[in-house]
């Protein structure tokens, strides 16, 4: 003679079943939350609780800017190397500026791990250019500074880059 034995659900069954299925939402949230703040912290510049803290000065520049009249423009064109960020510059009756520092720096939109600084040099005409290698094809942004003994220029640029090769 064989006994069957039967399984039943007990309590002690759901509740075991509801913390597993529990257990395993949370455990994914966490995966998850951790690894988008890994791959993008959220912050588009560096020390910006100083920055806000800052900010009048900031708009105070900002006016200052505005006043001297100084016009930016940005592009991208293919070179033997690769890529070279070109930037005119010029002053409120579209006169040439010469002479002043130019820097900056090209930051791919998602991730800083594409981001590099451009050297740049005066090539005449109120142009500055930076020659660039392997740039990765695709939207681009732009932040710079001019600077001169004159006053100071600081500019953003939307750029795209097709592989020109």
């Amino acid at each position: 003679m064989s006994t069957v034995t039967t399984f039943r659900v007990r309590g002690w069954h759901v509740l075991l079943m509801m913390l597993a299925f529990f257990g395993a939402v949370i455990a994914v949230n966490v995966v998850f939350a951790v690894v988008a703040v890994q791959s993008f912290p959220g912050e588009d510049v560096r020390r910006s609780y100083l920055q806000g803290i800052q900010y009048n000065n900031t708009l105070e520049e900002r006016r200052m800017q505005a006043a001297l009249g100084w016009q930016a423009t940005a592009r991208l064109a293919p070179s033997a190397d690769g890529a070279l960020l070109e930037v005119t510059l010029r002053d409120r009756n579209g006169a040439a500026i010469e002479g002043a520092s130019v820097a900056g720096e090209l930051q791919w939109p998602t991730t800083d791990s594409f981001d590099r600084t451009a050297a740049f040099e005066s090539v005449g005409g109120g142009r500055y250019v930076a020659p660039l290698a392997d740039l990765h094809p695709g939207r681009w942004r732009l932040r710079a500074r001019a600077e001169r003994d004159s006053g100071a220029l600081d500019f953003e640029a939307e750029l795209t880059w097709a592989n020109q090769r």
